[in-house]
């Protein structure tokens, strides 16, 4: 394989929405084509993605319950080169302004200083509601209000809580992982998922690159993309390593998982997940 790049949708995604990994795919491909770097083609599937609604990050993110979307996004090169920003608000890409964490002295930034991070490099202002949002907002509040925290863990399965991401390997063998996220509902204010804990969401080595997907709380205990590229670098294929990974997991856990190597492409999950992948 010369090189490759699978993006999904998220854990919990109809498979009905593929077109939208796919073009997500299709850009990055066009990218790797034109001698682009991994991480580049990550970061660009990841912010087709953030830009179609109908997935939760970026302008299509959930609404917290003061009605605000904060916004999660990372990217990770082979080379450990990362880049991470947390509970940013009011910022068209977020996983776009991850790149860019990258080439500052940092790794992490979070809520207003990551916000003025993006103002300064050129993000402008930007609301990410939309109608649909705000609707999913005001059922998703009204059936909160019905229930109590104990029942937390089994209201999530009602909501969107998935993430998108993408994993790449380009025309010089590396690798790179994205993802970015709006979170989950409900969610207390401060709460932050998988995809801001690099080795959670994403991770990148060597080896390969793996990107997860589903209930970051789930995923963030088990270490769940460091543990699969951990797997691969132990000589399992890309593929074995997301079944592994997944079968970690109660078949009612929302989990997905995507990975990528120098051989070839992995795609699992427990639920549904609309994902996409190209190879040559």
């Amino acid at each position: 394989m010369k090189r490759g790049v699978v993006v999904h949708g998220g854990a919990g995604s109809p498979r009905n929405l593929s077109d939208g990994p796919a073009n997500a795919a299709t850009a990055a491909m066009n990218l790797l084509r034109k001698g682009g770097r991994a991480v580049d083609a990550s970061a660009e599937a990841t912010r087709v993605m953030e830009d179609d609604d109908r997935f939760n990050a970026g302008t299509g993110s959930v609404l917290r319950l003061d009605g605000n979307a904060y916004m999660d996004a990372a990217v990770m090169d082979s080379e450990e080169n990362c880049g991470v920003v947390a509970y940013l608000t009011r910022t068209k890409n977020p996983v776009l302004v991850a790149r860019k964490v990258m080439e500052s002295p940092h790794v992490f930034l979070a809520a207003d200083g990551a916000v003025d991070f993006a103002r300064e490099n050129g993000f402008d202002d930007y609301d990410p509601r939309t109608p649909k949002s705000r609707k999913r907002l005001e059922k998703g509040s009204d059936d909160f209000r019905k229930g109590s925290r104990p029942e937390w863990p089994r209201n999530w399965k009602n909501y969107k809580v998935d993430t998108v991401g993408a994993v790449a390997m380009d025309g010089m063998g590396r690798f790179a992982a994205a993802g970015s996220t709006g979170g989950t509902f409900p969610a207390l204010k401060g709460r932050v998922g998988d995809i801001a804990m690099i080795g959670c969401g994403i991770f990148a080595g060597p080896e390969g690159a793996v990107a997860a997907t589903g209930i970051g709380e789930e995923i963030i205990r088990k270490v769940l993309s460091k543990t699969v590229y951990d797997y691969m670098c132990n000589g399992l294929s890309a593929q074995e390593a997301a079944d592994k990974g997944v079968s970690l997991y109660d078949r009612s856990v929302s989990i997905g998982i995507i990975s990528i190597n120098s051989v070839g492409v992995g795609i699992a999950s427990t639920t549904d997940m609309a994902s996409h992948q190209l190879t040559e």
